[in-house]
């Protein structure tokens, strides 16, 4: 028997299950991203937040994307270390569950998945019914995916190579173990990897322990994906996904030398092997939970693993007024324009420093914190004036078209960060010191609908810094999208606040100019904030020059002359 079409049979069906498991997640986040943001990041017990976690892994099929979600709200302080880490835990068990709901004999339901799913995604013009047909079809494509895998192992069986491995994973479980390490790590899926070890153990090609052993390997290399995923953020954030690892990886090696010393476990195999295996996979992950009640306890290690980097460097200057543009290259146009980007993203924590405790300035009026967001304001108009200066010191004569026009896309992104936080210290921190002396207060519901609006922006911040970082166009393509909830948001509340007017509520005639002006100021920060991610759609050519209609005819015949885009 030839091993190489075998070879090539297994890894088109694996690359097929790797590409339907994104496309699933791609569909998914441009539908529901914002609103799945928005759930996880409410403050909740650790329960309610395991089952939050458990909910999104099985809708986006992937717990590392819960991970970087939590790790993302924890950098912002909007969750806690045992909050996050629960949801973390929960999302463990939720790509469990996905494995145990794809492993279903489904096979009926592959047609009407390619045929409903493909229309959609053809013919619909509703963009959330795209999305939708383009999940359908990546549920389909991993259905098939697992049925090649099957065909592609089969004469595995019947070869004198494979089970000669089989028999070698058999008796030595820990290469197993790290095999499934490896290919979890390297797929980045470990869902993908149980559902291949659960085809192979049930055709016959490796026997029920390797597959245990892979299955537990699996476990560990998705907790090792975190962390990798994670290496960007602030210490204190990734403290998450290293107590992650350190509770299921810890299970792994313990069930992994339990398997080695009690040997073979006839009482973990009922029914088919391969639903066995998926039934430990399942209630491993399962027993994670049991540690909820004790995550406060891990904190304080893991702090010591993890401790938070010093904010001064060793001459006393913060680190964040360290300029990051470097003039000893600026004949390098690859480095220089490296330069910018850093000098950039560092403008993006300023920006981020002094957004993120506004809202709380409008109760507390608290002096100090204004101050200090004045004077990150300073840092921020001298970081846009010294890019100004290094990019038009730059050789544009010795520059490519690309390099050119990543210098001004970078500038223009540099004057928006400032002309953000010009919004908050023009308009939001003088708002908040009129609410102070004045000692104006907002209704409940008014209240309420502010923070809505805040949260909402906040959010939207970390998306834009996301696509800063990463140049991710999907998540570009998020934030522009999330423009038109953030003015249907703020469109309600002023009709709500008009409302309430007309009830005679004397809080709101007191606050009416506060809360309208706020709304204002907080929809054109947003706005602000969103145009930085349009240099990275206009690359991708995926940004239209106007939303005007193209046909002026329309606007004659009565009918359509509104609608944009």
């Amino acid at each position: 028997m030839e091993i190489t079409p075998i070879v090539l049979n297994v890894a088109g069906a694996t690359m097929l299950l790797l590409f339907g498991v994104r496309t699933v997640q791609i569909g998914v986040e441009r539908c529901l991203g914002p609103s799945f943001r928005s759930v996880f990041s409410r403050r909740r017990n650790r329960l309610q937040s395991a089952v939050a976690g458990m909910t999104i892994a099985v809708v986006l099929q992937s717990s590392a994307a819960v991970a970087l979600l939590s790790v993302s709200f924890a950098s912002a302080s909007v969750l806690e270390f045992s909050t996050a880490l629960a949801a973390l835990l929960g999302a463990d068990l939720g790509s469990a569950l996905v494995v145990q709901l794809l492993s279903f004999e489904l096979d009926w339901i592959v047609p009407l998945l390619l045929a409903a799913g493909g229309w959609l995604y053809l013919h619909s013009k509703s963009d959330l019914s795209r999305q939708a047909g383009r999940s359908m079809l990546g549920i389909a494509l991993i259905l098939i995916s697992l049925g090649f895998l099957r065909e592609a192992l089969e004469p595995i069986r019947n070869s004198s190579l494979f089970p000669w491995f089989a028999t070698y994973l058999e008796r030595d479980l820990v290469t197993a173990f790290l095999l499934g390490v490896g290919l979890a790590f390297l797929m980045h899926s470990s869902v993908a990897v149980v559902l291949m070890c659960a085809a192979a153990v049930d055709i016959g090609a490796i026997p029920f322990e390797a597959g245990l052993s892979l299955t537990l390997g699996a476990n560990f290399g998705s907790s090792l994906l975190p962390i990798w995923l994670s290496r960007r953020f602030d210490q204190v954030a990734r403290r998450i996904p290293y107590a992650n690892f350190a509770i299921r990886g810890s299970l792994a090696v313990l069930a992994l030398g339990a398997l080695i010393h009690f040997g073979p476990v006839p009482e973990l195999l009922f029914g088919s092997p391969d639903q066995s295996l998926i039934a430990f996979h399942l209630a491993f992950n399962g027993v994670l939970l049991l540690a909820l009640p004790f995550l406060g306890f891990l904190e304080w290690p893991v702090a010591l693993l993890l401790p938070e980097r010093s904010a001064k460097d060793s001459s006393g200057k913060r680190v964040e007024e360290i300029s990051c543009l470097d003039a000893n290259v600026t004949n390098f146009p690859n480095l220089a324009l490296a330069s910018v980007r850093r000098e950039v993203l560092r403008m993006s924590r300023y920006v981020a420093a002094m957004v993120h405790p506004v809202l709380d300035l409008y109760r507390n009026g608290d002096s100090d914190c204004i101050d200090q967001i004045r004077e990150h304001d300073q840092h921020l108009n001298r970081a846009l004036s010294d890019i100004r200066q290094y990019v038009a010191s730059l050789p544009f004569e010795k520059m490519t078209k690309s390099e050119k026009r990543q210098a001004r896309d970078l500038t223009g992104i540099a004057v928006d960060l400032e002309a953000a936080g010009d919004i908050v210290v023009r308009q939001l921190l003088q708002f908040a010191e009129h609410i102070g002396e004045e000692q104006i207060r907002f209704s409940d519901e008014g209240w309420s609908e502010l923070a809505e609006l805040y949260s909402k922006v906040r959010k939207n911040m970390e998306l834009v810094f996301d696509t800063l970082a990463t140049d991710d166009v999907d998540i570009a393509r998020l934030v522009v999208q999330e423009k038109a909830l953030v003015r249907k948001i703020e469109r309600n509340s002023r009709k709500r606040h008009f409302k309430r007017l007309q009830m005679g509520m004397d809080v709101s005639f007191d606050s009416s100019d506060m809360h309208l002006e706020t709304l204002r100021a907080l929809k054109e920060l947003n706005a602000k904030l969103a145009s930085v991610c349009y240099p990275v759609l206009v690359r991708q050519g995926q940004l239209r020059d106007t939303r005007l209609v193209d046909d002026l005819a329309l606007g004659t015949s009565g009918t359509g002359s509104s609608r944009a885009w």
